[in-house]
């Protein structure tokens, strides 16, 4: 391999085995020296790549921004009507997804922890912002497609979307019986409302 190659696999097992430690551990409670461990690194190799656990954490948010976009644009574009734009946005298996819930719990310790480091906080907003902004492009040309009319203004809905998919993600880690796809099924129907046949 290449140094550039080398680089970019060191980049990449940090990253799984980073996603790895930290949704089996917590944000908080996960190590540095745990995710090294489990790359096959020592944790300044961490610390090159992404300057902390905080940095590492967000490059697996942008990855995961990035992989969800795509998917969703592909769905969006295979998008007929009113049910199926609502079904885009309740992922097949996210109910059944303890990952998910565990996911979810970390990331939520992290926007906590990072509440008291501006530089930090404002880095993760600017992510968030910026995939926020991808949606509602993606949203305002299909609602437009199908001649849907949401009932809130796009830049707030996807806002709503996310709070609503973390929160329940968190409830059904502590209540397995909470039916996330029943509710967002039914808050999607009222925010996205008709062309339902």
């Amino acid at each position: 391999m290449t140094r550039a190659e080398q680089q970019e696999h060191t980049h990449e097992r940090l990253l799984e085995a980073g996603r790895s430690v930290l949704t089996r551990r917590g944000f908080l409670a996960a190590t540095v020296e745990e995710i090294a461990v489990e790359a096959g690194y020592t944790r300044g190799a961490l610390y090159k790549h992404f300057g902390g656990k905080e940095g590492l954490l967000l490059a697996i948010l942008d990855a995961h921004a990035e992989a969800h976009l795509r998917l969703l644009s592909e769905t969006l574009d295979e998008v007929t009507d009113q049910e199926e734009l609502i079904a885009a946005f309740v992922p097949s298996g996210f109910t059944d997804d303890e990952d998910a819930a565990r996911w979810s719990a970390t990331t939520a310790e992290f926007r906590a922890s990072v509440i008291s480091q501006p530089e930090i906080a404002a880095t993760a907003l600017a992510a968030q912002r910026k995939h926020e902004g991808q949606i509602v492009a993606m949203l305002e040309k299909h609602c437009a497609r199908l001649g849907i009319r949401p009932a809130l203004p796009l830049p707030q809905l996807v806002v709503v979307l996310g709070a609503l998919g973390g929160s329940l993600s968190l409830r059904r880690g502590v209540d397995p019986d909470t039916d996330v796809a029943a509710i967002l099924g039914n808050v999607l129907a009222v925010i996205f409302p008709g062309t339902k046949k």
